[in-house]
């Protein structure tokens, strides 16, 4: 009876986890909306503040919580993302588009190679009948012009400004109802033993989703990814079915991969 009493709660730790999450997002979050979000009371939110301040992954205030130090973000904005590495963005997403057919379902993950790759998408008039679900709002933009050729479904959910992308609070229901033939996954890192990992918990999960919702799983990720470890795991590199990257990726990283199963295109 002891080991039962001690045994975590799952469903309260990543309740706890998520509230942080969203303190360092927003930098202020109200009792009252985090009740609304989670299905829980007011006082089960301030409890969870409470222990949260108390292990100082934030700080309690009247009515919410903010971060518990000012701090600059770790992770870049859109934007700043988007300009980098741009050429190499650019011939891994036009390789990635090459290996779409008319006819197949795909999801496009939120991130910068991810909407290089919506615009080779566009620039493919041959393509006709392709279905996109997506959870980022400038993926959708960019695939715009093809529309009818291109029917883009939006996901829905809770928008993440650094990245234009939705997550949940409802952003993973669609996901859960389809079952899409390629997925073009986006990340922060990917590591021989950490696997595909992101910056954010909340992304991280959608990204779990869109696994989950696809037969081929395809990674996205500019040489400078190769060997890098974020902070939200996403997938083991067993469930990576290839991973495009950029002929400058270190060629050790890259032989050490491929002797280890995970199928790796590089793109010059």
């Amino acid at each position: 009876m002891a080991d039962a009493a001690a045994a975590p709660d799952i469903a309260v730790d990543t309740r706890r986890e998520r509230i942080v999450s969203m303190v360092l997002e927003h930098e202020f979050v109200r009792v009252t909306d985090l009740a609304e979000i989670f299905g829980v009371t007011s006082v089960t939110i301030r409890a969870d503040l409470e222990l949260l301040d108390k292990q100082g992954a934030i700080r309690r205030v009247r009515g919410g919580a903010i971060p518990a130090k000012p701090s600059r973000p770790a992770e870049p904005s859109f934007e700043v993302s988007l300009g980098s590495a741009a050429l190499e963005k650019t011939r891994l997403a036009r390789h990635a588009a090459g290996l779409v057919t008319s006819g197949e379902s795909l999801i496009i993950d939120a991130g910068t190679t991810t909407t290089f790759l919506a615009r080779a998408l566009v620039a493919r008039a041959d393509l006709t009948d392709v279905v996109v679900f997506t959870n980022s709002l400038r993926v959708a933009v960019e695939l715009e012009p093809a529309i009818p050729r291109i029917t883009v479904l939006i996901t829905g959910g809770t928008l993440r400004p650094v990245t234009h992308a939705l997550v949940d609070p409802l952003g993973a229901p669609m996901l859960e109802r389809i079952h899409a033939d390629t997925l073009f996954l986006g990340c922060h890192g990917v590591h021989l033993r950490s696997g595909v990992t992101g910056l954010n918990l909340l992304e991280a999960e959608m990204k779990r989703k869109m696994i989950g919702a696809s037969r081929r799983h395809m990674v996205l990720a500019d040489s400078s990814k190769l060997g890098r470890t974020g902070l939200a795991p996403v997938c083991a590199l067993a469930e990576v079915d290839l991973l495009i990257t950029g002929g400058e990726a270190d060629p050790e990283i890259v032989a050490n991969l491929r002797e280890d199963g995970t199928p790796v295109d590089l793109v010059d």
